[in-house]
């Protein structure tokens, strides 16, 4: 299986095989050969959407064929057990979250949007995402006209120059509320209280960040206007989310996911549940409706801190949770918890590691919901736990969370034979 960025599935190309694995790799695009005949005219140029110019229909068939693949060749299951895939309710402008970088056109004007492709040192001005609400749109053209009328600079990596680096969008689907985040140099002063002003946000807050990467994580932030928090409601609970909290960017179809592994959770009322990766507690707060207790671990403790006070905010006080590394909390995590009914995991892209899967096996749940971004590392993780652990895969829901694009979320539900 290889992965190839620029390329669609039908096309014929020739492709540099970069970074190799076992049972995967990653090329880089040379050139089209010959275009797949599905292709069709993009709405807009959009490095986060590459899969505009497929249909959606064939888009879904295939994500559905990338799960089942990832299942035979790498994780060598015969015939697995794929549902069809759940399409998404809306194919652009569903993202609720979305980061912009500051740069400079060839006439030196400001601009604000991606970098082109291939390029960390180029950035190509978006007046108008496909992938972002209207006012999402409405947020990021207030600040770009307001810096460019300040006569700000964008910040220079190879320089260390100048002061604008990003701009981070949130929304609140359901409450409505919008924040903005903007990102600058360490040391600088700006007039951002005046920025802030004329940002048709319900909260605006700044980050001044050290070192070199680009990146919107860490730094000093504060509130300029507003709470630092956002809030959102999902499945029907109430959360605040910090900045650098991680909340599933499409709300819409993360009420779909956490939905189907609360269905294969099956839970009664009276089960011990353990949500590890919680984050801020969305999928545990969900469960806690419907079970005894839930217990959930979290390496990044402001999402500790975020899940504890969501938990208090919706009144579920049949959850708790620790801040810690699933690699080595995990027995400690059981001597108070006691052995669960069911396990959730919803990892990162690199998937659970095999000393993780060995301490869920040893967990000896009798149901592992398994929520994950990437077929190709839920695959190794599934045959572990039915060759180690002795669990059977169930059934496998794909969920389309990222339309125009070639990622796939799925629930898949393993269980040990009565």
């Amino acid at each position: 299986m290889v992965f190839v960025r620029g390329a669609v599935p039908g096309d014929r190309i020739r492709a540099r095989i970069g970074k190799s694995k076992r049972s995967w790799a990653e090329a880089e695009l040379i050139e089209v050969l010959e275009p797949s005949p599905d292709r069709i005219e993009p709405q807009a140029p959009h490095p986060g959407a590459p899969w505009q110019v497929l249909p959606y229909e064939r888009q879904l068939e295939e994500k559905q064929s990338q799960v089942t693949d990832a299942l035979e060749r790498i994780g060598g299951f015969e015939s697995p057990p794929v549902e069809p895939i759940v399409p998404a309710v809306q194919q652009f402008r569903y993202r609720n979250k979305l980061e912009y970088s500051f740069g400079e056109d060839e006439e030196g004007e400001l601009v604000l949007g991606f970098h082109r492709a291939g390029r960390w040192d180029v950035i190509d001005d978006v007046e108008s995402d496909i992938l972002a609400s209207e006012r999402i749109d409405e947020v990021r053209e207030a600040v770009k006209a307001w810096c460019r009328e300040e006569g700000l600079t964008a910040w220079d990596r190879d320089s260390g120059t100048g002061l604008l680096r990003n701009l981070v969008v949130r929304e609140g689907r359901r409450t409505g509320q919008v924040q903005a985040r903007v990102v600058t140099s360490p040391g600088s002063e700006f007039r951002v209280s005046e920025l802030a002003a004329a940002t048709p946000a319900d909260s605006f807050l700044w980050t001044r960040a050290e070192g070199v990467a680009e990146t919107t994580h860490g730094g000093e932030t504060k509130a300029v206007k507003g709470p630092a928090f956002l809030e959102e409601e999902l499945s029907g609970l109430s959360f605040r989310i910090s900045p650098d909290a991680f909340f599933q960017t499409n709300t819409e179809m993360a009420e779909v996911l956490y939905g189907a592994a609360v269905e294969l959770a099956a839970l009664t009322g009276r089960e011990r549940v353990l949500d590890l990766f919680c984050g801020i507690g969305t999928i545990a707060l969900v469960l806690g409706l419907d079970s005894a207790e839930v217990w959930g671990v979290e390496l990044i403790e402001d999402a500790v801190a975020d899940a504890i006070q969501n938990a208090k905010l919706n009144g579920v006080d049949n959850a708790r949770f620790f801040a810690g590394d699933v690699r080595l909390v995990m027995r400690e995590l059981l001597e108070k918890s006691g052995s669960p009914d069911v396990v959730v995991v919803d990892p990162p892209r690199a998937g659970l590691s095999q000393k993780v899967v060995r301490r869920i096996i040893e967990a000896e749940a009798q149901r592992i919901v398994y929520v994950s971004c990437n077929p190709t590392t839920l695959a190794p993780n599934a045959r572990q736990l039915v060759d180690d652990g002795g669990y059977e895969l169930r059934t496998v829901r794909p969920v389309d969370m990222f339309p125009q694009t070639p990622h796939i979320e799925c629930v898949a539900l393993l269980e040990r034979p009565a």
